[in-house]
């Protein structure tokens, strides 16, 4: 093991290349008009199989975005009503405050910078 001029282990690298947020019903509005780059908002559920795939692979991808921000569609009903969330995961896309809609796309790196890429050419709008 390693360690850094601060005495910290350097050889630890974190499973998550991105920061994490949790939102809820209370501050998920306000967070994501505050927050500027890009923010990708995750809808999952403790239930749900592909919701766990989804919170284990989506820290671990290179993704273009600066941070995830995981809302649990099982406690927080106003929030996915809002966004209209029938399925999950769903995933939506926010940068500087401002929509750019759902991403519907595989859960690969690949795909979903490419959905993302093609998500910001689109013309923003307010959040739901």
């Amino acid at each position: 093991m390693s360690t850094d001029s601060m005495c910290r282990p350097s050889d630890i690298v974190s499973p998550s290349i991105v920061v994490e947020l949790a939102l809820t019903d209370f501050d998920a509005d306000q967070r994501l008009l505050a927050m500027s780059g890009v923010s990708l908002v995750v809808f999952t559920s403790v239930g749900c199989a592909s919701c766990r795939f989804a919170r284990e692979q989506l820290p671990r991808l290179d993704l273009d975005v600066d941070r995830l921000c995981w809302i649990d569609a099982g406690d927080n009903g106003g929030v996915v009503e809002r966004y209209q969330v029938f399925h999950l995961p769903a995933l939506f896309l926010v940068r500087d405050g401002e929509f750019f809609g759902a991403l519907k796309t595989r859960l690969t790196a690949t795909e979903l910078n490419e959905a993302i890429g093609q998500a910001l050419t689109r013309t923003a709008e307010e959040l739901p």
